[in-house]
């Protein structure tokens, strides 16, 4: 088994988008305007529109209501995407801090209130967690 994606519902699938594209540098590719998807090399953050959650089941979701997730993102330097995201983030939950187990993290909330994670490990056993093993 493969873990692929992550799906955020959100009321404003354009404002979201926008808002993961600057704060990953990665550009959605969009399928209808109720859907796009924002890829890298382990995983998919997809972000839909309320219009999709009937196709599943009613009222199987519902945007702006998560109290239990964050989504994560490794990146080369945390401090840096602070610096990038200070002006277009309303709520910064942690400042950049160094955690327990190794990793500096940066905690926020997106446009819709969800918690965000932008990470990077720093101490040697939080590096060699996340190094690519050599092909």
């Amino acid at each position: 088994m493969d873990f692929v994606s992550i799906r955020i519902i959100t009321d404003d699938v354009a404002r979201l988008v926008d808002f993961y594209e600057r704060a990953t540098g990665v550009r959605a590719a969009w399928s209808t305007p109720d859907f796009a998807e924002l890829s890298t090399a382990s995983a998919t953050l997809a972000i839909a529109g309320t219009r999709t959650v009937p196709l599943f089941a009613p009222d199987a979701a519902r945007p702006s209501d998560n109290h239990s997730v964050i989504i994560e993102f490794l990146v080369d330097d945390v401090d840096t995407v602070h610096q990038n995201l200070t002006v277009s983030v309303e709520e910064f939950v942690t400042e950049p801090t160094t955690m327990p187990w190794g990793n500096r993290s940066l905690l926020l909330r997106d446009p819709d209130g969800n918690l965000v994670n932008f990470f990077t490990p720093v101490t040697p056993a939080a590096i060699a967690k996340f190094a690519t093993p050599s092909p």
